[in-house]
């Protein structure tokens, strides 16, 4: 009987941490988001990614505590709220912009239009965060 209740703890300890490691890992991943993304990759276009930035690459500060977003599309300023938990993550909101002329093409319009498209998140050794669509990563930024 003794050792029935030595096993009983025993288990009861290890579901206990297993449980507590795995709520914290969901945790860290939204904290993880904070801070400035600049982006390096962005999928779809025919045009070279340096064709569609060549002046300035578009941005994404992310504030989990107040649960807001801004930054610059490479020619406008914008924010709005984020809308974001362990994994998924979604920028279908409105979202403010500024609305100066953008000369430098359509690579405002193109950076819009795939952040629209994103269902989740993947952020790689603290430094890459990746924008998902379905299964497809459409977005990288990298940690500035």
């Amino acid at each position: 009987m003794k050792r029935l209740s030595v096993i009983a703890l025993c288990l009861t300890s290890i579901l206990f941490a297993c449980s507590s490691i795995k709520h914290g890992s969901k945790s860290s991943g939204l904290a993880k988001l904070n801070g400035t993304w600049e982006l390096n990759y962005i999928t779809g276009p025919r045009i070279a990614f340096n064709g569609l930035y060549p002046n300035r690459k578009p941005t994404l500060v992310v504030n989990t505590a107040e649960k807001k977003i801004s930054g610059n599309s490479s020619c406008n300023n914008y924010s709005g709220v984020l809308v974001a938990d362990d994994h998924k993550i979604s920028f279908k909101g409105p979202i403010a912009s500024t609305k100066m002329a953008c000369l430098d093409g359509n690579g405002e319009g193109v950076y819009f239009k795939t952040l629209e498209q994103v269902t989740s998140y993947d952020i790689v050794n603290d430094t890459t965060l990746n924008l998902i669509s379905g299964d497809i990563a459409v977005m990288r930024f990298t940690k500035k």
